[in-house]
Parts: C-alpha cells; structure tokens; sequence
C-alpha cells in the first residue's frame, strides 16, 4: 500500500455505498482527494481527484486497507461499525451514509448496539427485514453533515 497522503482525504468503503456521486461533489468542491475503496464492480470516476482503490476478494479487505490508510484529519465514509471504530482510534472523521457521524463519544455504544443487534438475529433466524430504507433526507443530512466535516478537516494541519 502506498503511503498515506499529507493533505486530508475522503475515504469511501465503496462496495454498496449509497452516497459515492454526492460524496464526488463536495470533494471536487473543496478539491480534495477521493478514494474509491471496493472489492471492484465499480466504475472508476474520470474525476482527477477521485481514486479507485481495488482489493483482495475476501471479508473486510476493503476495511482493512482504509483503517491502515486513514488518520487524523481524513474523513471516513462508511456504515461498518467496526471499522468506523478502527478510524475513529486513528484520528479520521468517520460519517455514516445517513449523515450520522461516529466519535470518540458514541462508537462504543455503536458497537454494543451492533453486536446486540447480531445477537438478536441469530437468536431467532425467522426474522426478517434489515432497517429502513434510505431516504431523500437520510442523502440531504448525509450532504450537510459531509460539507462539514470537509471544512474541518481543511482547517486541521498538514501531517
């Protein structure tokens, strides 16, 4: 893996993420760097800014290779709460797809409620359904909440 960039970037696990054109736009606004990072199935973006990043096939490869290159001031795009913990403990701004965003003082209770969560399903495998689906609001909070954490980052300095 290459080294990490010195200026902020915005780090995206690729691979089912509903919010990949909107996250573009606010990098090319900004003119910050994107990475891309899947498993492949993605079309890579004619975007200067927008890396694509493929990996290895196999279980949380991409979340691997984004805790590694991920540290403070970057912005970390994902709804996988483990490795939304892995990046908040280095330093990365973590924002999930709904705009929610995971820190220091709410990941703990994200991955308790995630493991609950998984308890609860293979407890009783007749259940069915897996959340709500996402939204027009869920996309304009995740815009709001992305712009500003993009602002932060630009403020943090250079590592």
């Amino acid at each position: 893996m290459e080294d990490r960039p010195k200026a902020a970037a915005i780090y995206i696990d690729a691979d089912a993420c509903p919010v990949k054109a909107e996250a573009e736009r606010v990098a090319t606004r900004h003119k910050m760097r994107m990475i891309l990072v899947s498993n492949g199935g993605i079309r890579p973006s004619a975007n200067p800014l927008v890396e694509s990043v493929f990996v290895a096939d196999g279980p949380d490869e991409a979340d691997k290779w984004i805790a590694e290159a991920c540290g403070l001031g970057d912005v970390v795009v994902t709804g996988d709460i483990p490795l939304a913990a892995k990046c908040v403990a280095s330093g990365a701004m973590v924002l999930k797809h709904n705009g929610e965003v995971l820190n220091q003082a709410n990941i703990g209770m994200a991955l308790a409620t995630r493991d609950l969560m998984s308890d609860l399903r293979s407890a009783d495998p007749f259940r069915a359904g897996s959340g709500r689906p996402f939204s027009k609001a869920d996309r304009s909070r995740f815009l709001d909440v992305l712009e500003r954490l993009v602002r932060q980052a630009k403020l943090l300095p250079s590592i």
